[in-house]
This record gives structure tokens, C-alpha cells and sequence, in this order.
């Protein structure tokens, strides 16, 4: 007796061989099903404390909520309007920008020059790393309270330009309209070009030697083995401190608030302060949650651009 077998009709063995992309979305759901009861925790934790509150604030940018009773009314775009005139708003936007600008490529810059210092053969070149990255370690506050003192018109930076015979680059540094987000972010790179630093020194780490000895014997000076070989290879790094930096300029509130709260008047003002004042200080809560909006939608574009700019192109 012959049993006929159904070619088109994989066996359970076939199917089980196939790989998981040839497979039924079913099918991989139900094999790594065990998988949810581990991810419901973190995921009911999520929901509740960062998406609906996330979108309870959506709501409110649209209300003239006041932020102590449940009774508020729709009022579409107002908020939105009145940040487009409003001197407090735009001043908030524009130091926001110019302050991620600044700390983006100063951080960048000054971290990598820190990294290819440090990844040489040097003595004490790991004592430096130490020395280099322990600010980032700090709180931000303090640190910002110990420029605060260095940085007063009669303090200790003052007084040692003072006393190297440069008096006359003394300034008010926090008080002058002109120079204060300089000064802000000054504070932040020595404070943070050591994180940049560390990401690069571990993408130096993947720089291929036989590259570097097979350019060298080409004849390449050292200038252009940097250009050619070790700086495509940082390229994972440079994704990741570019979006460590610009997030991070964006959300600046400590230092910010520490040395300045956002004065002289409002040219230190960020949209992180900005909200903060208009919230607690005003009690304009439906204003400083529309402020917060578009921190957010500024924040999430800045994101997908600085990772469509940074995915690797596929060849033609």
C-alpha cells in the first residue's frame, strides 16, 4: 500500500525549519508569546506614567486649563498664537536653539580631540580619562552653583585674568545680555565633553589597524589617515553623541535655572525654564503645557532628522 504525500504541504518540520521571516506573523506571536507576560510590567508602567500623561498635557496646549480644578474649555490654537507674539516665548526658542548649536558642536569638537589625545600612547593617559570625565558624574546643580561663584564679576575667573595680565577681557559674564548663553554653555562642555569623549574613545576602538598601517605605507601623513580611515569609523559614535547632545541641549534646565533663572531679563530663557515660570511662577498652566508641546515636537523632529541623516545609505 502507497501513501501519497502532498508536495505543496509542508510536514510540521518544514515549517518549524523556515526561517522567521518566511513565517506567519501568527506563528511568531504564538511561539514568543512567554515573552509578554515579561514586558507587561514595564509596559502598564509606561502607559501610566509617561503616555497618558503625555497626551492628558497634548490636551491641555488646546484648553484654558488653570491647573487647580477639573473645568476648563476648549480653545483651540490660542496658546500656540499667543507664543508667536509673545517676546518671553520666541526669546525662550531662539537661546534654546542657539544653546543645542553650541553645545552640539563644542562637545563634538572637544570631545574628540579629547578622545584621540587620550587614546594615544601617552603617560597617565588613563588618570586624564578619569580627571576629564568626573565632572559628568556630578550633579548638574552642583556644578552650576560652583561656576556661579567662578563666574561673579569679582570671582576667581576674573580674578585670575586679572592677575595673568589679561584685565581687560574681565566681563560680567553671567550679567552682559550678550555673553550670558556663552557662558551657560561653557558650563555645560566642561561639564559634558567628557560623556562625548568616552563614546569616542570606545569608536576608536574599532578603527581598523591594518588600515591605518596599509595607508600609512602608502604614504598618508597623519592628517589624512584621520580623514580617510578613523574618521568613517566613528561614524556609530558620532550618531550616538549627536543624539546624546542635541536631546540634551534641547531639555537644559539646570544649569540654566542655577546660574541664571533665565536673566538677565529674558536672555538666558530656555523653553525648559520657560515652562517652569509660566507653570509655577504664573499659573499658566495650559500656556506652559503648550510650551512643553512644542519642546517636544521640536525635540522628536530633531531626533528623526539627525537619524535619517545617519542611516546608512543602501547601494543602488
Amino acid at each position: 500500500m502507497t501513501t501519497t504525500i502532498d508536495s505543496a504541504t509542508p510536514s510540521a518540520t518544514a515549517r518549524a525549519e523556515l526561517p522567521p521571516r518566511t513565517r506567519s506573523l501568527r506563528q511568531r506571536f504564538r511561539e514568543n508569546a512567554w515573552a509578554i507576560w515579561f514586558l507587561l510590567p514595564a509596559g502598564v508602567f509606561l502607559v501610566f506614567s509617561v503616555l497618558v500623561p503625555t497626551v492628558q498635557g497634548a490636551v491641555y496646549a488646546f484648553t484654558d486649563w488653570n491647573g487647580l480644578t477639573a473645568d476648563w474649555d476648549f480653545i483651540g490654537f490660542d496658546n500656540f498664537t499667543r507664543m508667536l507674539n509673545d517676546p518671553f516665548a520666541s526669546t525662550a526658542v531662539a537661546n534654546t536653539l542657539l544653546l543645542t548649536a553650541i553645545t552640539f558642536v563644542g562637545q563634538n569638537v572637544i570631545g574628540l580631540g579629547l578622545a584621540l589625545a587620550l587614546s594615544s600612547q601617552i603617560k597617565g593617559r588613563r588618570f586624564m580619562r578619569v580627571v576629564v570625565f568626573a565632572p559628568a558624574v556630578i550633579t548638574p546643580v552642583v556644578i552650576a552653583n560652583l561656576w556661579r561663584f567662578i563666574l561673579q564679576p569679582e570671582g576667581p575667573f576674573n580674578a585670575a585674568l586679572e592677575a595673568v595680565g589679561l584685565g581687560w577681557a574681565r566681563q560680567i559674564w553671567l550679567g552682559d545680555p550678550n555673553l550670558v548663553v556663552w557662558s551657560i554653555s561653557f558650563v555645560i562642555l566642561w561639564q559634558m565633553s567628557g560623556v562625548i569623549m568616552v563614546i569616542y574613545i570606545a569608536g576608536l576602538q574599532n578603527v581598523p589597524d591594518d588600515l591605518l598601517e596599509a595607508a600609512a605605507l602608502d604614504g598618508a601623513g597623519a592628517v589624512r589617515r584621520f580623514f580617510a580611515v578613523t574618521l568613517p569609523a566613528l561614524k556609530p559614535a558620532f550618531v550616538v553623541s549627536t543624539l546624546l547632545c542635541v536631546i540634551g541641549g534641547l531639555k537644559t534646565f539646570d544649569q540654566v535655572w542655577v546660574l541664571t533663572r533665565g536673566g538677565p531679563g529674558v536672555s538666558s530663557q530656555v523653553l525648559s525654564t520657560a515652562v517652569y515660570q509660566a507653570a509655577f511662577l504664573r499659573g499658566e498652566f495650559a500656556y506652559s503645557t503648550a510650551i512643553a508641546l512644542v519642546l517636544a515636537v521640536i525635540t522628536i523632529i530633531a531626533a528623526v532628522i539627525q537619524q535619517r541623516v545617519s542611516r546608512p545609505r543602501k547601494d543602488a
